[in-house]
């Protein structure tokens, strides 16, 4: 028998099945109650706009370039309408700054191989997206943990670093209600993270797939903005902003973007030569169709269901969940992050909640670059509605209840 392992890249021993992609797997259990994905409400597509889109592209002149190979930095009308949107939140670029990626997800990807050689350090937030963790992954780095309370100096991150024989590269984070604990980051520490990365002189990748989705609370401008602010311009920027359809739109379609300066652009418009030369056209056309037509609108549908959604799991958790728990309450948004007692592990609370409760959530290790902090758990109120989630809720907070009891 051939023995794979040892014909496979080293890198390869790096990758990870995603806990998320696999407890997806449980929404097809019509008995199951489930936080875990965070994914959109399919109930709130908008799929007679899409419907509309498609039936215009493929009765007009449009069709033939459509289905044909297209230009590797994306579709130009829909960049022309990214421009636009992001220049309301203070983001002022030409449509020459923005490359369309197959999801955000492919974005981290391209800007983890463009940005990591072996052993060098990537700074995230502790907890962090477990996708980010994956993608970057493959490119053989090592973490630490992003503070951005101002208590490391850039001479730490530099040591640590250099003792793991790399340099630092990027501080990945997500501003605005951030996966996996839905919190924002203050203007303060924003400003903070913009110093630290002049010192430090590496980039910092601002991940905005939640941009949209506002609930209350005062918006912040993104980190992106500010910097531009400062430095006169996007070209003299070192923030790279990535943002997403899969939230407001549609995650099918897969149709994401970066916004950067141009140096940053032309690299990637490279790799995606090489690696799948282009999103695909016919969906690009069809998310410039909708969005152009009616993105206010389907942005304001769902932040109507979802702010709903996020006052009843926030209820329903000072209800019924014991009082030595804590969670996060975020402004915006798809999660919420449960904090529960020292010594309890969210992996086999969920292998109990499964069979005893019918509940599912996260276990919040994954998020951790170090494997860390077991007595967490990630809980989506995305597609469950508000008797769904009270119920829910319930359930859990019993079974947390019992096993702390039983630990005592």
């Amino acid at each position: 028998m051939l023995d794979w392992e040892q014909i496979f890249a080293t890198r390869s021993s790096r990758m990870r099945a995603s806990e998320i992609r696999e407890l997806l797997k449980l929404l097809d259990q019509p008995d199951i109650i489930s936080f875990a994905g965070g994914i959109p409400d399919p109930a709130l597509f908008p799929d007679v706009a899409f419907k509309e889109a498609y039936s215009d592209i493929f009765s007009g002149a449009q069709v033939n370039a459509a289905l044909q190979y297209s230009v590797s930095e994306g579709y130009k009308p829909l960049r022309e309408w990214i421009a636009r949107d992001v220049a309301k939140i203070g983001i002022d670029c030409t449509p020459d700054n923005v490359f369309i990626t197959s999801g955000s997800q492919q974005a981290l990807d391209y800007l983890g191989k463009l940005f990591l050689s072996p052993n060098d350090t990537a700074l995230v937030t502790w907890p962090t997206y477990l996708g980010a963790l994956s993608a970057f992954n493959a490119y053989e780095p090592n973490y630490d943990q992003l503070s951005l309370n101002g208590n490391r100096t850039p001479e730490a991150y530099r040591d640590t670093a250099a003792k793991t024989g790399g340099a630092v590269k990027f501080a990945y984070l997500s501003a605005d209600f951030s996966n996996p604990t839905g919190e924002t980051i203050d203007l303060a520490a924003r400003e903070r993270l913009l110093a630290l990365a002049d010192e430090l002189d590496i980039a910092i990748l601002e991940d905005a797939a939640y941009q949209h989705l506002r609930y209350d609370g005062e918006a912040i401008p993104p980190i992106m903005a500010l910097d531009i602010a400062r430095r006169g311009g996007i070209e003299n920027t070192r923030t790279i902003y990535s943002g997403s359809f899969s939230k407001t739109l549609a995650p099918g379609l897969r149709v994401g973007f970066v916004v950067a300066a141009m140096p940053v652009i032309r690299k990637l418009v490279l790799m995606k030569q090489a690696a799948d030369l282009h999103s695909s056209t016919i969906n690009q056309i069809a998310i410039e169709h909708v969005a152009s037509r009616g993105f206010d609108a389907q942005v304001a549908k769902i932040r109507s269901v979802y702010s709903k959604r996020r006052d009843a799991m926030l209820a329903a958790l000072d209800k019924y969940m014991p009082k030595n728990a804590t969670w996060t309450r975020p402004e915006g948004g798809m999660f919420v992050w449960v904090t529960l007692p020292e010594g309890m592990d969210g992996a086999e609370l969920l292998a109990k909640s499964i069979a005893t409760e019918k509940v599912a959530f996260v276990p919040g290790r994954a998020f951790y670059a170090d494997g860390s902090n077991a007595n967490t758990l990630r809980m989506s109120f995305s597609c469950a509605d508000e008797a769904m989630i009270d119920e829910g809720i319930k359930r859990l907070g019993r079974l947390i209840s019992n096993a702390i009891r039983a630990a005592a």
